[in-house]
């Protein structure tokens, strides 16, 4: 399955939603105790993601709204069970507004230099222990939405297609075999960074952490629908031109590596979103640099999850 936090016009809460193809459908119209958004879904277990397949299940795809404001709070006929067949409202994805497709994770963790290549470009090793450290919340930010930052702050800001993993069970000791059971699902992240403030600090959390410098989405795709996370095409691509293009099976740590890695020091909680590095091609190696800037927009895709773009403003 396929989820988003999304938004009517002129609404400002987030709702969680179903998405099937370029429509999507409102968990809250249509469960009665329908998860709040992904993390209460997450924090609900199994028995949660199969009461919203079921409640889904009975959707007829002919059915479907306009974008008008739904009745929020509508709600199936019996507390657990899906509505009848066929009356599932389906409102078109083109008309509504995203969120970041992670919200309120319990924390988010970086991955940096897992590819021999992007490692190589920024003079970082690679070879030695993992480079782990920590996204402010405040730095995600959704599928479409423009991100903004100063000048006088910063003018190397660069872009990272990188893939998000979201853990859906406490982690504390697995072993790499194990690990991808843990797994809940998967999304695109772009891992903007400040590149001059990077190299002038010792830690990486602050260069990638302004407001808006983390998209997700546009959608979380459960597990069930990758079989294989190290056989991935991720591509990004600024203002018509492709910058990076190259396969998961690149990584240096393997998903299933870093989980086994993480779990070895510390419970890696339900809901975490882990973003697991970025391959060769960033703008800070081009000759001349190539950064981000006012009006640039730039989109990154992964095979089998989706597109996420971002709009760029420098203030």
């Amino acid at each position: 399955m396929r989820f988003a936090h999304l938004r009517v016009e002129g609404q400002t809460t987030p709702r969680l939603a179903v998405v099937e193809g370029e429509s999507a459908i409102f968990l809250d119209e249509v469960m009665r105790r329908a998860p709040r958004d992904l993390q209460d879904l997450i924090e609900q277990g199994p028995e949660g993601l199969a009461r919203v397949r079921s409640a889904v299940g009975a959707a007829e795809p002919g059915t479907s709204v306009g974008a008008a404001e739904p009745a929020r709070g509508a709600v199936d006929p019996v507390a657990s069970d899906p509505a009848a067949p066929g009356t599932l409202p389906r409102h078109p994805v083109a008309d509504l507004r995203h969120s970041s497709a992670v919200l309120r994770p319990a924390q988010v963790i970086a991955i940096g230099a897992n590819y021999a290549a992007h490692a190589s470009e920024l003079k970082l090793r690679s070879e030695t222990a993992m480079t782990i450290f920590s996204l402010w919340p405040n730095s995600l930010t959704a599928h479409g939405a423009t991100t903004t930052w100063p000048e006088d702050l910063t003018t190397q800001v660069d872009y990272e297609a990188e893939l998000g993993v979201i853990i859906g069970r406490p982690a504390r000791g697995v072993h790499a075999r194990d690990a991808l059971d843990y797994v809940w699902g998967y999304t695109v992240v772009n891992d903007i960074t400040a590149r001059d403030i990077q190299f002038s600090e010792a830690q990486w959390s602050r260069c990638k952490s302004f407001d808006g410098f983390t998209p997700t989405g546009p959608v979380v795709v459960t597990a069930d629908e990758i079989p294989d996370p190290q056989e991935l095409w991720l591509t990004t691509n600024l203002d018509g031109s492709i910058m990076q293009d190259a396969s998961t099976s690149e990584m240096v740590r393997s998903v299933a590596e870093i989980i086994s890695l993480l779990s070895r020091s510390a419970t890696i909680p339900p809901g975490t979103l882990i973003s697991t590095g970025s391959p060769g091609g960033a703008g800070y190696s081009r000759k001349p640099p190539v950064f981000l800037r006012d009006g640039s927009t730039v989109t990154v895709s992964i095979g089998g999850i989706g597109s996420l773009t971002t709009h760029c403003r420098v203030i």
